[in-house]
């Protein structure tokens, strides 16, 4: 076979099974996301209050964040099974849904 040939085909392999993987990935994400789009979770504006009476005791309470000057407030995160709920100060700013499996691709979990 001809050196050039072979690097050819080499080439055309590696191209084909980068366009496929990621597509797949990002698929599964993206499938995950869209049903946990309807997740009853804590919404912007809640107090830490109302999400503990609503959704209980979180499993763990992390280490507050920032907090070093006014323009940089403290934010609080409560982990739930499913979700991550953040603070600024005492008000939830947004909840966002734990990963599914440590493979998966997409935001790394907090610790």
């Amino acid at each position: 076979m001809n050196i050039r040939l072979l690097g050819c085909t080499c080439g055309l392999a590696f191209v084909a099974l980068s366009f496929t993987s990621p597509v797949r990935a990002e698929t599964l994400l993206m499938q995950r996301v869209q049903q946990e789009r309807g997740m009853h979770a804590p919404h912007r504006g809640m107090s830490m209050a109302q999400v503990e009476r609503e959704f209980g005791a979180p499993t763990a309470k992390l280490a507050p964040a920032g907090g070093d000057a006014p323009r940089h407030p403290v934010i609080h995160r409560w982990r739930y099974p499913n979700f991550t709920v953040y603070f600024e100060r005492t008000i939830v700013i947004d909840s966002v849904a734990n990963h599914a499996s440590p493979s998966e691709i997409g935001p790394k979990q907090s610790s």
